[in-house]
């Protein structure tokens, strides 16, 4: 896997030369949680008893591996455009690898993200539990949807033939995948119709399991479904990335 690395390192150096991606980044998340999150609060006083800055606070941050996966789509979108993904296919390395290493820096650049955005939630009065295990847990959890997420976006990318057509693709996943879940509302206020969709969502189980683990909220859905559905998603969407990349390269 040292070629993952290599593809990993180089994508990363760049990222923290580039001080427009890096304050890009910071403002992005910033603005988040201070605007949309301090302005609902004062619309919603509460949420199952909860102040909602904290209830909405891990919904931002499964926005921020949504935005940062296709982000990772658009990095190797440009490389394949520009022929430097060529260079990678004549190196004698398991084409896994490139698709590995433009994931994994899209999943460090994610939590990069999510980290900022909660330590600014927290500034605005969002309430995390007292256990660090717990906030460990919805991590790793939220760098494999990020992976997952990176692996959909990685297969759209190999198959777009322009950027525009990549972001008009891109965002057929990218706000349902957000808005269509329990980001911003619980289940129990959704019709029936809604709460369907809702619970197809792999977010959902993300939102949820970060809710219980990081800020100690009671579990709205099963733990273990959870985290098996995070699983699923990310073990399918590499899959289908490594299947879209193949196919694309033999073609």
């Amino acid at each position: 896997m040292y070629a993952t690395y290599v593809i990993w390192n180089k994508h990363m150096t760049k990222f923290l030369r580039s001080q427009e991606e890096l304050i890009g980044l910071a403002l992005q998340s910033v603005l988040w949680v201070v605007l949309f999150g301090v302005g609902m609060r004062g619309l919603v006083a509460d949420v199952d008893g909860r102040d909602y800055m904290s209830y909405i606070l891990p919904g931002i941050v499964a926005l921020s591996a949504l935005g940062g996966a296709v982000g990772g789509g658009m990095v190797l979108l440009d490389e394949r455009l520009r022929g430097v993904l060529k260079e990678y296919l004549a190196a004698p390395i398991p084409r896994l690898s490139i698709l590995l290493g433009s994931a994994t820096s899209t999943a460090t650049k994610a939590m990069v993200q999510a980290a900022i955005m909660l330590v600014v939630g927290v500034l605005m009065g969002a309430r995390l539990s007292l256990n660090p295990l717990g906030w460990l847990v919805a991590l790793v959890l939220l760098a494999l949807f990020a992976i997952g997420f990176s692996g959909l976006a990685l297969a759209v990318a190999t198959v777009s033939r322009s950027i525009a057509g990549y972001h008009g693709m891109i965002f057929l996943f990218n706000l349902p995948l957000l808005f269509a879940s329990n980001a911003l509302y619980p289940l129990a206020v959704l019709p029936g119709w809604m709460r369907v969709i809702v619970l197809l969502n792999p977010t959902t189980y993300l939102i949820d399991s970060v809710r219980v683990f990081a800020f100690g909220a009671a579990p709205t859905l099963p733990i273990a479904l959870s985290v098996a559905v995070i699983l699923l998603f990310a073990g399918l969407c590499t899959w289908l990335a490594l299947s879209m990349f193949q196919r694309t390269i033999q073609g």
